[in-house]
């Protein structure tokens, strides 16, 4: 059984006359009672008792009347869901971000416009390592990612929209004896234990921007607040992007580096040729705001 044939069903049933119900469909009478025909087939008895004058529903009839429409409605719903996925209306964007987007303040202005716009998108956020974003684009369970530029290495199979460039501080205990510097540069860090945001074990990114050489005194984090624990403990000295002065924490006093030329950006992450509707837009946000560029 086909859905046309329910729709031709329903459309004689409702007009009560195959002449009527043929104009209503724009077909003829004959394909009209061929179709209806089929179905009686299908069926195994009829479903309209004709007369001269007009057309009834039999008992199985007026019985296949309240299933069809039904049906009908679940179909037209079906078909109506399915296009507002095409259209990015409905569905489901899976976000991954580093805690630097929340602080430079990129994440939260593009999920508010993009949520304004698309009310009916389900959001899904995770807090992220760049290095687990990048893998998670890459095998799937992500959609979008929201990551500091440094230590992501070839991300050449990826798109990467340029986002908001924030300057490195330090942050250290209040006791510590940088807190009373107005400012610090690297040399300042020479023999301190250094907290550093690394997009994995191996990631140098920020100690090659730095100059250090003391490696091995060195505490690799993924996550922002993971090195401000650690400067708040005393156990080092936490080299942070600026952004990051927005987290109040007790005892933590952030000082401005000098002497340097290094900054970490917040880039955006997303796949080429992206075929869900939802993310597709949400990725064409990127692109209004002129923010997207392959890298």
């Amino acid at each position: 059984m086909e859905l046309r044939h329910l729709r031709y069903f329903v459309a004689v049933a409702e007009e009560c006359h195959f002449g009527r119900a043929a104009a209503r469909l724009h077909v003829t009478q004959s394909t009209l009672s061929t179709q209806v025909k089929a179905l009686e087939r299908e069926v195994g008895g009829p479903v309209f008792v004709r007369t001269s004058r007009r057309v009834e529903l039999t008992e199985a009839g007026e019985l296949l009347l309240v299933e069809a429409r039904r049906t009908l409605a679940q179909a037209d719903r079906a078909l109506d869901v399915a296009r507002q996925s095409v259209r990015g209306e409905t569905g489901v964007v899976r976000i991954g971000f580093s805690g630097i987007a929340v602080l430079a303040g990129t994440l939260a202005a593009d999920l508010h416009h993009f949520h304004r716009a698309h009310p009916r998108v389900e959001l899904h956020v995770t807090e992220l390592p760049p290095a687990a974003q990048v893998q998670g684009l890459r095998d799937g369970t992500l959609d979008i990612g929201y990551s500091p530029d440094n230590g992501l290495g070839d991300v050449g199979d990826l798109v990467v929209g340029r986002g908001v460039r924030t300057t490195l501080s330090i942050a250290v205990r209040h006791d510590h004896s940088l807190a009373s510097a107005a400012s610090v540069a690297p040399a300042d860090l020479e023999g301190e234990n250094l907290v550093v945001y690394a997009a994995d074990e191996d990631d140098d990114s920020v100690l090659d921007r730095l100059g250090a050489e003391q490696r091995a005194r060195v505490h690799r984090v993924t996550g922002t607040l993971g090195a401000l624990v650690l400067a708040s403990a005393g156990v080092g000295v936490a080299v942070v992007p600026a952004a990051t002065e927005r987290v109040g924490l007790p005892d933590i006093v952030y000082r401005p580096l000098r002497d340097m030329e290094a900054d970490v950006e917040v880039v955006t992450l997303s796949r080429p040729d992206e075929l869900g509707g939802p993310v597709r837009a949400f990725v064409r946000s990127w692109d209004r705001a002129g923010r997207l560029t392959q890298s």
